[in-house]
């Protein structure tokens, strides 16, 4: 194979950029457009409608030409509101200035993240991980730290200990959880919380799945027990608006006013009609659609558990069935080919064993693909 050359557009990129992976839940969305109506387990969002409301509130900003620029940490209306909204349903004190208004949950993942991290830090992540998550840390040149949660996908407070060391900066916590649907205890969070505060940590939570609970499981804000917190949330799964990209974060003031600097120079703001749009979409509250992916978790997990051994999912709308013992890559493979499409747990995880699966689809689509990948052998 020949070498590039220096004249190579390659070579120009830096190593930091290089060792950014694209996404395998990207290539997976580039298969499926290949495919004539796929059964779909791959998608990560909503399939409700916006509420009107809040989509009338869009098209009223822009139509009244709310369309330039807001203050970068966002509308003093929506913070407030936020703010209020975390004190009433989260327990998190928070006041308007320590709120910032990001570009979705996303965007306040990548604040905080380079806010805090210098190269040669660590962060703590447990396993399987949203796929940013690792990324994001690489790319800041600090390194991150997997703890296994197999196979409960449940926290184990005393393995989050033992992995920390003197280079040790924070700890990311994502309940409900993307990939797995696990829900962590109050009690779990609260043992975290006291590791964190032991060795001086900050803790990110991404808690961007909040409504999505079921059988009886209650959604714990860690910042509400752990200062020391940063909160991380967005309306994108809430209220179907991932489009829109309009999320929050509240956290210590050194650390929120830092995102918001490094916000003036990345994202500017949020896109206005869209904080127009959260306005309303906070006096609704969350979108009523819990009950019917209860019912749909209910199908996949009953389908799956007959042929796969899997973990019952408490909360978001994802699944994680173990397909393989060594490498779930030729299941994949087989499914796409079934036209079902999947991710490959190696997505979200150091192991290979799992696959990742989406319940935000129709419940004659989840009985389809069921029946197709159980019959897959």
């Amino acid at each position: 194979m020949t070498e590039p050359s220096r004249g190579d557009p390659f070579q120009k990129l830096s190593l930091r950029a290089r060792a950014v992976e694209s996404s395998g839940i990207r290539r997976v969305f580039d298969l499926g457009a290949n495919l004539k109506d796929p059964i779909n387990f791959s998608i990560g969002q909503p399939d409700f409608p916006v509420p009107p409301a809040v989509a009338e509130a869009a098209k009223k900003a822009i139509d009244d030409g709310f369309n330039s620029y807001t203050p970068t940490q966002g509308l003093a209306r929506l913070r407030e509101k936020v703010a209020a909204k975390l004190r009433r349903d989260n327990g998190v004190e928070a006041r308007r200035d320590d709120v910032l208004i990001t570009s979705g949950s996303s965007g306040g993942i990548f604040l905080v993240l380079a806010a805090i991290l210098d190269p040669g830090d660590e962060v703590i992540i447990p396993d399987p991980y949203f796929v940013m998550y690792p990324q994001l840390v690489g790319f800041l040149g600090a390194r991150p730290v997997f703890v296994d949660t197999y196979p409960s996908f449940q926290l184990d407070p005393e393995r989050i200990a033992r992995a920390v060391t003197p280079r040790t900066k924070a700890i990311m916590l994502n309940s409900p959880n993307n990939p797995t649907g696990a829900v962590y205890s109050e009690a779990a969070l609260r043992a975290v919380a006291a590791v964190a505060s032991r060795h001086g940590l900050l803790l990110i939570a991404d808690e961007v799945y909040e409504p999505f609970v079921y059988d009886g499981a209650a959604h714990f804000s860690v910042g509400s027990v752990y200062p020391p917190t940063v909160t991380i949330n967005a309306f994108s799964k809430s209220h179907a608006l991932t489009g829109w990209r309009i999320g929050y974060a509240t956290g210590p003031s050194p650390i929120v006013e830092k995102m918001k600097e490094l916000q003036q120079y990345t994202f500017v703001c949020a896109p206005s009609p869209a904080q127009a749009a959260a306005l309303v979409a906070l006096d609704l509250g969350p979108a009523d659609g819990v009950r019917t992916y209860q019912r749909r978790r209910d199908l996949m997990y009953e389908g799956l558990r007959r042929r796969f051994d899997v973990t019952r999912p408490q909360g978001a709308f994802y699944i994680m069935p173990r397909v393989d013992e060594s490498d779930a890559t030729p299941f994949v493979e087989r499914a796409i080919a079934s036209n079902v499409l999947l991710i490959p747990g190696s997505v979200f995880s150091q192991r290979k064993t799992h696959v990742r699966l989406s319940f935000a689809t129709s419940e004659e689509k989840i009985q389809r693909g069921v029946e197709i990948l159980t019959g897959l052998g």
